[in-house]
C-alpha cells in the first residue's frame, strides 16, 4: 500500500522567488527583510498586534511559557488529547502539566472538567484547536478571568479557524502557531506566538533572542533562548500567507468531499462537525466508528 502522508506542502513561484531573494542577498540567517513581514503579515491575518517569529512550533511553545512567567512547581491545565509538546513544553520550565479530559464530539479540552483540576498552583490553561477544530474558548476564557489565570492557545494546527468570526490566535492571552511541513502553510520548520498585549511581546522578543537588550546590544539581563526564525524561513512563510485563503477554501472543499462519500456510512461512522458559530479548518479530516474498536478500524 503506498503511503499517504497527512499533508504535502504546496510550493510555488512565488516560494521560489522570495527563497532565491534571500540567498542572492546574502540575508540568509535570523535578520532580513522577510522576518518583519511574514511577522506583520500573520498578526493581521489573526487579528492581533503582535507576532513573534520562532523556528519552530515547540519553541514557540516554550517561549510563551517562559514569558507568561511559569516557574517550576507550578501547574498548567493541558488536554489528554494533544500532540506531545504541549506537555513537554511545560516541563521544559519544570512545571507539572495536569491533564484535562476532552469533549468526546470536538476532542478539545472540556471546561466542565477544567475547574475540578485547578488548585493554588495552577496558573493557566492551553486549550488546543485540535486538527482544526477550535476549543470553547468563552466558556475557557470565563473561568481564566474567574481564576485569575492565562489562556495560551495552542493553535498548531488550526490556522484561520475562528469562533464567533474572530480567528484563533487572538482569542486567549497568546496563540501559538506551527509552521511545519505538513500544517495549512509551512516555513519548513517554524512557529510563531501571537498576542494583542505590548508587554508580553516585548518579553517573548527578549527571551527569543538570547536575553540581549534591545537597546544595549550584547547586554543580557536574563537567560534566553535562540528561538530565532531565519530569513530563509520567514520568506517561504510570506509567500504561503499569499495563498492562505486558498489553501483554507482547498480544505473546506475537501472536507466536503469527504463528507458526501462517507454519509451513506453514517450508521457505522461518526463524522467531523463544526460546532455553531466555529469554522473549523479540518487539519485532519477525523472520523470515529460507532462501535468496535482496533481490529475493526483496521479492517
Amino acid at each position: 500500500m503506498d503511503r499517504i502522508p497527512v499533508a504535502r506542502p504546496q510550493l510555488g513561484l512565488r516560494e521560489r522567488e522570495y527563497v532565491l531573494d534571500c540567498v542572492e542577498s546574502g540575508w540568509i540567517s535570523s535578520v532580513g527583510k522577510y522576518i518583519a513581514a511574514f511577522e506583520e503579515r500573520f498578526a493581521r491575518f489573526c487579528n492581533v498586534e503582535h507576532a513573534i517569529a520562532t523556528n519552530n512550533g515547540t519553541t514557540a511553545l516554550h517561549l510563551a511559557l517562559v514569558a507568561l512567567g511559569v516557574k517550576p512547581d507550578d501547574e498548567v491545565l493541558v488536554p489528554t488529547v494533544t500532540y506531545i509538546a504541549t506537555a513537554n513544553a511545560v516541563r521544559y520550565c519544570h512545571a507539572t502539566p495536569i491533564l484535562v479530559d476532552v469533549c468526546a464530539d470536538t476532542m478539545t479540552i472540556d471546561p466542565t472538567q477544567i475547574e475540578k483540576k485547578i488548585t493554588g498552583r495552577t496558573k493557566g490553561i492551553i486549550p488546543v484547536h485540535l486538527y482544526g477544530h477550535p476549543a470553547d474558548m468563552s466558556a475557557i476564557n470565563e473561568i481564566a478571568r474567574r481564576r485569575r489565570l492565562w489562556v495560551l492557545e495552542d493553535a498548531a494546527e488550526a490556522h484561520g479557524a475562528e469562533v464567533d468570526k474572530r480567528r484563533v490566535g487572538g482569542l486567549g492571552t497568546c496563540g501559538v502557531f506551527s509552521f511545519f511541513g505538513n500544517k495549512i502553510i509551512t516555513t519548513g520548520e517554524g512557529g510563531a506566538v501571537t498576542t494583542s498585549d505590548p508587554d508580553l511581546a516585548a518579553r517573548l522578543r527578549l527571551h527569543r533572542g538570547q536575553g540581549m537588550d534591545p537597546k544595549r546590544r550584547y547586554w543580557f539581563e536574563v537567560v534566553g533562548y535562540n528561538y530565532r526564525m531565519t530569513n530563509i524561513q520567514a520568506a517561504l512563510g510570506l509567500a504561503q500567507m499569499e495563498g492562505v485563503d486558498a489553501a483554507l477554501a482547498a480544505r473546506d472543499q475537501i472536507a466536503r468531499w469527504y463528507g458526501d462519500a462517507l454519509a451513506p456510512m453514517a450508521d457505522r461512522l461518526i463524522l467531523p462537525r463544526a460546532k455553531p458559530g466555529v469554522r473549523h479548518v479540518y487539519w485532519m479530516y477525523t472520523v470515529f466508528l460507532r462501535e468496535g474498536g482496533e481490529h475493526r478500524r483496521d479492517a
